[in-house]
Order: structure tokens, then sequence, then C-alpha cells
């Protein structure tokens, strides 16, 4: 289906973007340093999730409604602000305190709805996926390279989580540090995504 330089080229683009840093690990590293490795293992898997959510959605031609519509755009993007802010805003109060951990929630789902409530994800997959996919096949290519784009997002992310949560629990710091990172995100969120 893919000839090899296309799939050489393929791969060597998507390395270079899962390992430019971005909001994904963000939120990774601060939540596998707050919470330890298990948290931050699960949470690239949700975002490997989220990677495939964005791949069927690109695939089947529904990521064009953000370009079709800048109302649906922004409407995602005050949502992901939104939600993301209630985890950093929870994830400060609950810093240090007995029950954190479980106060802060299942990191596998949030993972995933940090990286699905991305708007300029969605729209990066509906860009860069048909340049790869064969013409004989476009839909199925882009769902085989999108498959690929998570396997290597969940190793990579994995291994951060894992390594950050290394250092963690070591303290109410770490789980401050994680608030402010979901806070940090929201912002970048709005400030990326929303015309001022």
């Amino acid at each position: 289906m893919f000839d090899a330089a296309t799939l050489a080229v393929y791969l060597t683009a998507a390395v270079a973007l899962i390992l430019s840093p971005g909001p994904d690990t963000a939120y990774v590293l601060a939540r596998g340093a707050g919470e330890g490795r298990r948290a931050g293992v699960l949470s690239a898997f949700g975002v490997a999730t989220g990677i495939l959510v964005h791949t069927v959605a690109a695939a089947v031609g529904l990521a064009a409604l953000f370009r079709a519509v800048p109302e649906a755009r922004t409407a995602v993007v005050a949502f992901g602000a939104v939600y993301l802010t209630y985890l950093g805003v929870q994830t400060l109060r609950t810093a240090g305190h007995a029950d954190a951990h479980e106060a802060e929630g299942n990191p596998y789902v949030q993972g995933l709805a940090v990286n699905v409530l991305n708007p300029q994800v969605a729209l990066f997959f509906l860009a860069f996926l048909p340049g790869f996919a064969p013409d004989s096949a476009p839909a199925v290519g882009m769902l085989l390279l999108g498959a690929i784009y998570a396997v290597i997002t969940a190793l990579y992310l994995g291994g951060v989580g894992a390594l950050s949560g290394s250092i963690a629990p070591k303290g109410p710091w770490l789980q401050r540090v994680s608030g402010v990172v979901l806070l940090g995100i929201a912002g970048w969120l709005v400030g990326t995504n929303v015309p001022l």
C-alpha cells in the first residue's frame, strides 16, 4: 500500500513532530511528576488514544468542520479550556491532601480529553495525513498512518510519563506544578486558537 520512500519520510516527520514539546508532553510530564509513574503512563496512553480519535475524524472528513464552521472550533476550544482550568484548579486545591490523587481523576480519560479537545490536533491530522496516504485507498491509508503515529506517541510519551513518575511523589509542590501546567495548557489553547 505504501512505498518505502513515502513511509520513510512519514516516519521521519512523525518522530520529529512527536519529539517536539507541546501541550501533550507537558501534561504527561506534569501528571507523572505529580502523581507517579502509573498516572504518567496512563496519561500518555490517553493522549495516544486521542490521536486515534483525530485520525478517524480526519479519515471520515469530520475534522473539516473546524475549517468550514469557525464557531465549532471556538466552542471546542472554550470547552477544552474550561475543562483544563477545572482540572488545574482541582489539582491545586487538593495538593498535599491525602485524597489528592483520587480528586484529580482518571489520568487516562484526562489525557484523552487533553488531546481530543485541542482543535489544532484535528486540523493537523486533516492536513498532515492525506499527503502520505495512497491515492488508491486514502481513508484506509490515513487510518494506518494515524495508528502508526499513535503507537510512536504511546511509546515516547509512555517513557516520558514513566521517567517523570520516578521522581514522584516527593511533596505537594509537584502537584501544584501539575495544576499550574494544566492552567497553562488551558491558556495556550485559548491564546493559539481564538482570534483577537
